[in-house]
């Protein structure tokens, strides 16, 4: 079991996300448990209901969700190399990420699917993280991150988003 990071083992904006994660609880059963809930709750959208924003300006649920894709593609690089004991990542834009693409013309069950997709990828990888290699530590968006806190980094920003969606998109 990975243990939860200390505060002092990620940025101060990742605490949020770390925090999203139950005390206690295996990461990466959470990892896999959200992986089917949040396929299942993307795929049964239709194409209408996924172009839904809360609010003018705010992101379509189809980019809500190629968002959270990006972001665990980034994170599960950022643990990959930081694993491989490459310690200096640039940060990214997501706002540049959401917008340098158009989610919004791809299909909701083609976007899922990518999600399964990724989130089954990103299990593979941190599942063969040794003791050692979640110990090791890199420096992202200018501020030092261990493996072991990106995989609740990756697991808290899905939370995050599945409760703002729970809360304001349906």
């Amino acid at each position: 079991m990975i243990n939860k990071p200390r505060s002092d083992e990620y940025a101060p904006y990742a605490e949020g996300y770390v925090n999203k994660v139950p005390d206690g609880a295996d990461v990466l059963q959470v990892l896999a448990d959200n992986q089917i809930k949040t396929y299942n709750l993307f795929h049964n959208m239709t194409d209408v209901q996924a172009m839904h924003a809360y609010a003018e300006g705010k992101w379509t649920l189809k980019e809500v969700l190629g968002h959270m894709i990006d972001t665990e593609r980034v994170f599960s690089f950022r643990a990959f190399v930081f694993s491989r004991e490459d310690i200096s990542l640039p940060g990214f834009d997501q706002e540049t990420y959401v917008f340098s693409t158009d989610f919004n013309s791809r299909t909701i069950q083609s976007l899922a699917d990518e999600f399964k997709a990724v989130r089954e990828a990103t299990l593979f990888l941190y599942r063969a993280f040794s003791a050692e290699q979640l110990k090791r530590s890199g420096v992202a968006s200018g501020a030092l991150v261990k493996v072991g806190a990106l995989v609740y980094i990756t697991a808290g920003h899905e939370i995050y988003h599945l409760d703002i969606i729970k809360e304001r998109y349906l």
